[in-house]
């Protein structure tokens, strides 16, 4: 497919995409794993969710549903007045083309919503892609979780960024 445009779209995450995103999951084990009935759950609306899907078949005249693909998610919940990242992961293939940008600043537009003043989350320390994907986007590292994470046990790094 070389050479064919591609859309990004970001939408919400609907009850469809669970088995595209437990997919995305399975290859990211840096991130929390979830089941199929806690993403049920954000396609029901208990907590919020977004995916970006991109489509490779641009410009055919049929559109082709096996041409659009789950390529990132985010999910995140509203505390009070913060924005919390829960969960958050690109497809491996799809990394480093600003689709985890876009699926943060969807996420960020929602915060507006409720006039959020700080978005927050956690990561694993190891996940050095993640900690300077979240640098690029104001966020810092606030605090730590010792022993936090499982399979392997790992700390956490508590992240902040003030929203305007």
């Amino acid at each position: 497919m070389e050479g064919r445009l591609r859309i990004l779209t970001i939408r919400p995450l609907e009850s469809r995409d669970v088995d595209a995103i437990l997919a995305i999951q399975a290859t990211c084990p840096e991130i929390a794993q979830w089941t199929s009935w806690d993403y049920d759950r954000v396609a029901r609306g208990e907590m919020a969710g977004w995916v970006a899907t991109e489509n490779s078949n641009v410009g055919a005249e049929i559109a082709d549903e096996d041409a659009v693909k789950v390529a990132g998610f985010l999910v995140a919940r509203r505390l009070s007045t913060e924005l919390e990242i829960l969960n958050f992961a690109v497809e491996s293939n799809s990394r480093r083309c600003g689709i985890g940008a876009a699926l943060l600043e969807e996420a960020l537009q929602w915060a507006e919503t409720f006039q959020a003043t700080q978005a927050i989350l956690e990561v694993r320390a190891s996940n050095l892609a993640a900690l300077r994907f979240y640098e690029r986007h104001k966020f810092e590292v606030v605090g730590r979780r010792p022993r936090y994470y499982t399979a392997p046990v790992e700390d956490a790094l508590l992240l902040t960024a003030i929203l305007t």
